[in-house]
C-alpha cells in the first residue's frame, strides 16, 4: 500500500526527535496509547493531540496541531482513513512537520498525494512500534 522505501522508514524513525500523535488520548486500552510509549521508550518526545487535551506519559496534550506551541517533526495519525485528509492538510499548514504518518488501516490516497506534493515524507499504513524492530533491530 505505501509508496515509501524501508530506508526512508529508517529516516525518519532515526531522525525525527517530535512526534505530534493525533488521536492520542488518556485511555491506556487504545493502539495510539501503547505506541506513544513504545516512541517514548526510544527517546522520542512524543505529544497528544486529542479533542480532550488530555496529558498523557506526563505530555500536556493540545487539541489540535496548530495549538502546539513548538516545533513538531512528525504528525503521527490515529484517526479514521475518512478523517486523515483533514489532519494531513493541518500537519501541512505548518512548515515544521516534515512527516505525515497514518497508522496501520489508516488509508487517504488523495492526502498523500498531498503530503508529497507539497515536499514531505508520507508514510501511510505502517506503525513505528512494528517498523521500528524491524528496521533498526
Amino acid at each position: 500500500m505505501s509508496d515509501i522505501s524501508d530506508e526512508d522508514i529508517r529516516r525518519v524513525l532515526r531522525e525525527s526527535e517530535v512526534w505530534a500523535v493525533v488521536g492520542l488520548g488518556d485511555n491506556p486500552d487504545r493502539p495510539a496509547y501503547g505506541v506513544a510509549r513504545f516512541l517514548r521508550s526510544k527517546g522520542k518526545r512524543v505529544v497528544p493531540v486529542h479533542p480532550s487535551g488530555a496529558t498523557v506519559h506526563g505530555e500536556p496534550g493540545y487539541r489540535t496541531l496548530a495549538e502546539i506551541p513548538f516545533p513538531v517533526d512528525v504528525a503521527d495519525v490515529f484517526r479514521r482513513s475518512e478523517d486523515a485528509g483533514a489532519i494531513a492538510d493541518e500537519a501541512l499548514a505548518r512548515d515544521d512537520i516534515t512527516t505525515v504518518w497514518f497508522q496501520l488501516g489508516v488509508v487517504d490516497a488523495d492526502a498523500a498525494e498531498r503530503v508529497r506534493a507539497a515536499g514531505r515524507t508520507m508514510v501511510m499504513d505502517h506503525c513505528p512500534a512494528i517498523e521500528w524492530p524491524r528496521l533498526l533491530g
